[in-house]
């Protein structure tokens, strides 16, 4: 990140992901292949399963009581994205011993305005904290290939008034609900993706011996 963001004020503003849960409307969500949110997001909770090789789960479960971390989850229960990759945030987070508060995205505007995606408010965003409110790095809003759909659509269709523009972008979000829809290809992307951004952390994560 260019500009060092600190948001020690957030501390203990937010929600448990078991609240955020339990209070989660149900939608259909017909372009992302969803229909019904709620009952998807605890399948994909329940369901999740580490990738084969066992690399990544061995990582995070070793981090437990070794780390200076904390998770800000900004999102909403109304985002596709939020849907398919929370759950996965959720159980990695878990597996870490990483604390997450959950920050309803219109409560926290001037928060989430710190981790625009090309000037948007996509979501989910997970940033990760140390206990002094710096944030050290972000994940979000979707696994790099599949954001890549996106990417490729504000490239080819950059005018929001032309005729075709609504159009172009539902193909966008079908396609990228199909690549959800594929299986849990999508999963494994997150964990990678998750560990690979811990790990460019640093020495800055772990605590001292005298801290454990």
């Amino acid at each position: 990140m260019e500009t060092q963001i600190n948001l020690k004020h957030e501390f203990g503003r937010g929600i448990t992901p078991e609240r955020f849960m339990d209070g989660m409307e149900t939608r259909t969500m017909a372009l992302s292949g969803i229909p019904d949110t709620k009952a998807r997001f605890a399948d994909i909770y329940e369901g999740f399963a580490w990738p084969d090789d066992g690399a990544s789960r061995s990582f995070f479960e070793e981090m437990r009581d070794k780390h200076d971390l904390c998770v800000f989850l900004l999102c909403t229960d109304w985002c596709p994205d939020v849907i398919w990759n929370v759950p996965v945030l959720l159980r990695v987070m878990e597996q870490a011993g990483i604390p997450v508060e959950v920050l309803p995205m219109e409560a926290h505007p001037d928060t989430m305005d710190c981790f625009l995606t090309d000037g948007g408010r996509a979501q989910p965003i997970a940033a990760f904290v140390q206990r002094d409110g710096e944030v050290l790095g972000r994940w979000g809003a979707r696994p790099a290939y599949i954001q890549a759909v996106m990417d490729r659509f504000k490239r080819e269709c950059p005018d929001k008034q032309a005729p075709a523009y609504r159009e172009s972008l539902d193909r966008a979000y079908r396609e990228i609900g199909e690549l959800y829809n594929e299986g849990d290809g999508y999963q494994a992307a997150i964990v990678q993706e998750l560990e690979a951004l811990i790990r460019g952390f640093g020495a800055r994560v772990w605590r001292a011996e005298d801290e454990k």
